[in-house]
């Protein structure tokens, strides 16, 4: 099952490569690079259950119909 429309996938992914590009290339302290890939993961993982919670609704609307 397709979760993510183009777009989105685009997004994520480029959300996905900034913060590896923070986390691996970034002269910061450890904490804000924890801090920061908890926060991307966190994005991602909500941006995929709305996705998927919103085709679910689509689906079961176009089956009552």
């Amino acid at each position: 099952m397709k979760v993510f429309n183009g777009i989105q996938e685009a997004l994520v992914l480029a959300l996905m490569l900034v913060s590896m590009l923070v986390i691996f290339y970034v002269n910061i302290d450890w904490t804000y690079k924890i801090g920061i890939a908890v926060i991307v993961l966190t994005i991602i993982f909500l941006a995929t259950l709305a996705a998927a919670l919103l085709r679910q609704q689509r689906e079961t609307k176009q089956t009552q119909a």
